[in-house]
């Protein structure tokens, strides 16, 4: 992505998991902003408890999520709408399963996290055919679960609005893609025209000019048409010799 989504993928995450939950079939334990006492361990404190994880603050749980899921996940490299679909699925079902999936989508071997290779295959393909085709393979693992009789509601809820938003930010990518590699912009800017020497040149020719012509003693009006006819030539001159190409800036 050209500019990071986390913000906006944070926001429409926490409206999934925000609030403290301790469910007896949920196998994440005490969980708080998403976070379970787990990840609170692994990532806070080792010897953290359901009553820390309560109180865990919002900043914490946003620090957590920014380092552990989408660092982890390079959610900042990933194509718009593919990345909060990523970070969404890492954060419900996983970091190892979010990146074997999108390595699955985008056929590779489903063997290690997210990697260059990773990165620069997304590239290659549609964000919304990716969008769709994690979000389908995400509610038929959900489904799979021996849990989906007590969770599958709210689960098949969370992919559908995943879906709907990631599909939203890969429109938006779309509609504003970034400069392609090979062709970027010519962001130099055109070379100033010697004005002072060309002005030098056409100077030297009037007064040249004008000098003949008062040695000549010619009249008024003939020495202000050589005057004039002298400029213009001096002007044309100095113009082929400064642009020999025709163009205000290097090829």
């Amino acid at each position: 992505m050209s500019a990071s989504s986390y913000d906006e993928a944070l926001a429409r995450l926490l409206e999934h998991e925000g609030g403290y939950s301790d469910h007896p079939s949920d196998p994440g334990g005490p969980t708080n902003w998403g976070i379970t006492i787990f990840d609170y361990r692994r990532y806070v404190d080792p010897r953290g408890t359901a009553a820390d994880v309560r109180a865990m603050s919002l900043a914490v749980a946003k620090r957590i999520y920014r380092e552990k899921y989408w660092n982890a996940l390079r959610a900042d490299e990933l194509p718009p709408g593919v990345d909060y679909c990523v970070f969404d699925y890492g954060v419900n079902s996983g970091i190892g399963r979010a990146a074997r999936i999108l390595r699955r989508v985008t056929r590779l071997p489903e063997d290690g996290p997210v990697t260059d290779e990773v990165v620069a295959a997304t590239a290659r393909f549609d964000a919304a055919r990716l969008v769709d085709d994690i979000c389908d393979e995400r509610l038929a693992f959900l489904r799979s679960l021996a849990t989906w009789n007590v969770f599958g509601n709210g689960w098949g809820r969370r992919v559908r609005e995943v879906r709907a938003g990631a599909l939203a930010l890969a429109a938006k990518g779309e509609a504003s893609p970034p400069v392609s590699a090979g062709k970027e912009r010519d962001t130099r800017k055109p070379q100033a025209v010697p004005v002072a020497k060309r002005f030098g040149w056409i100077a030297a020719a009037v007064a040249a000019v004008a000098a003949l012509a008062h040695w000549l003693d010619a009249h008024p009006l003939t020495t202000i048409a050589a005057v004039v006819l002298a400029a213009l030539v001096a002007h044309v001159v100095s113009t082929a010799i400064t642009n020999p190409k025709g163009r205000s800036r290097p090829s």
